[in-house]
């Protein structure tokens, strides 16, 4: 019986084996969820920025109202001028708008291309895994054969 426990104890006190796929898959998702965690940080880091342009627009076009009223009355440009004026810049803005959208679908369909060959390489990788196994089983058992004929 003390032999049976002290085995036990000394089964206990090992240290689990580490395998080399261990230490690849645990520090790459360690990596990757540490990357996926701080994309809320960017992206309100993003939104803080552009929240700042928007309040300095606003402030300068704020001011903009004192000067029109100052110099360029003075001017005494007609409202046709302008009004054509405003259509251009109003065509220019909708040009870009549209270009937003557009770099936005194309940013979706980017990464809907990634994930999908992310997928197709997680496939193809499963099956040279599967290949390997067998592969290394094979060695082994010629290995296994070779040695038990060496000692024969």
């Amino acid at each position: 019986m003390i032999t049976q426990n002290s085995t036990k104890q000394e089964s206990t006190n090992e240290t689990p084996k580490v395998s080399v796929c261990d230490i690849m898959k645990n520090n790459t998702s360690m990596m990757i969820h540490k990357m996926e965690t701080e994309v809320p940080t960017y992206m309100q880091l993003y939104s803080d920025v552009y929240t700042k342009y928007l309040e300095m627009f606003d402030n300068l076009f704020g001011t903009c109202y004192i000067s029109e009223k100052q110099f360029f009355d003075k001017l005494g440009l007609d409202q046709s001028t302008l009004k054509t004026i405003n259509n251009f810049w109003k065509t220019m803005s909708e040009n870009y708008n549209t270009q937003i959208d557009i770099s936005t679908n194309f940013l979706k369909s980017y990464v809907q291309m990634h994930i999908s060959a992310i997928e197709s390489y997680e496939e193809y990788m499963k099956i040279l895994m599967d290949s390997y196994s067998k592969t290394l089983f094979e060695i082994n058992k010629f290995t296994k054969f070779s040695n038990v004929n060496k000692n024969n």
